[in-house]
């Protein structure tokens, strides 16, 4: 394939799907990371796409937010293998929070397998995942949909997570940065992925390495929030995903790396690539998992139990 050839194709997969990472266009044009990589930035030249970490936008992609059936399509290797070492951070009985996302959802379809776990969430994706698991029990906002994400937002969403108190949060988002945490397009989706920050004593981010590097509008949780984020492997040359890794275990998250291959062992969940990173971490007792601290999680209160009881009987 001819260079104005393979570039007039990446050009429209980028138009198509709003964002397309490097991995996935070499896949389509059937040549090497090396190659796309400088097709993408003679395209940026021209002014027709935006480079980001691992992969290509949109121009003024800072703002544009793909929906639901192009992110679906994004890094789907990635996103499984982020998944299913995400999903071993599960424990039975846990009560949890799972946010809006093509990357919670796959995280969703794994926890199926988790007796006892109570999931609160927005999304309608994660719900559906777990629709059919009988040892789970899912506990929906309230809100207003937005179709884009099949997510539920807006005042009455934020409201419902009021008085909530569960061990972990998992969530996505459309950009991760060591200066900013993470971030999303929508304004709506910041809010409520707020709120569930605010109900959980850990929070994990699921990113892959697309997303490491890359800043939008409305931030969702700052750095020193993020007790753990789960990503992939970056690809080779990909040096300022790395450094961004670097700068994030250097502010005390910890980093979890899965490989890109997915789980293919049935319900054996591979143990992923955990990073030895340099840097702070946060103190945790030994044995149990990492908290911000050693206070052990106090016990809900009676009106933080109605309010619970109160969201499962909607």
């Amino acid at each position: 394939m001819f260079a104005a050839e393979r570039r007039q194709l990446i050009l429209e997969m980028v138009r198509a799907n709003g964002a397309v990472s490097l991995r996935e266009l070499a896949r389509v044009v059937q040549t090497s990371e090396v190659t796309v990589r400088r097709d993408v930035r003679a395209l940026e030249a021209e002014g027709l796409l935006d480079r980001r970490h691992g992969g290509a936008v949109l121009p003024g992609g800072f703002t544009r937010e793909s929906g639901f059936p192009q992110k679906s399509h994004l890094a789907t290797a990635e996103k499984t293998a982020i998944a299913d070492l995400a999903a071993g951070l599960v424990d039975e009985g846990e009560a949890i929070v799972v946010g809006a996302g093509t990357t919670t959802q796959e995280l969703a379809r794994r926890l199926a397998r988790v007796p006892g776990l109570t999931v609160v969430t927005n999304s309608l994706l994660v719900a559906q995942a777990l629709a059919h698991a009988n040892r789970v029990e899912v506990v929906m906002t309230g809100g207003t949909l937005r179709g884009s994400n099949y997510a539920l937002v807006g005042s009455g969403a934020e409201q419902s997570l009021q008085g909530l108190r569960v061990s972990k949060a998992f969530l996505s988002g459309s950009g991760l940065t060591a200066e900013r945490g993470l971030s999303t397009s929508n304004m709506l989706s910041a809010s409520v992925d707020r709120a569930l920050v605010q109900a959980a004593a850990e929070v994990v981010v699921l990113a892959d390495h697309t997303k490491l590097g890359t800043d939008t509008m409305f931030q969702t949780v700052p750095t020193d929030l993020i007790t753990r984020l789960v990503t992939d492997e970056p690809p080779p040359h990909d040096d300022r995903a790395v450094t961004e890794l670097q700068a994030l275990a250097d502010q005390g998250v910890q980093i979890a790396v899965a490989g890109a291959s997915g789980n293919q062992g049935g319900d054996q969940v591979p143990a992923g690539r955990r990073t030895s990173l340099p840097g702070p971490r946060r103190s945790h007792v030994p044995g149990a998992s990492p908290l911000r601290s050693t206070t052990a999680l106090p016990e809900p209160t009676p009106a933080e139990r109605g309010r619970v009881a109160d969201l499962r009987r909607r």
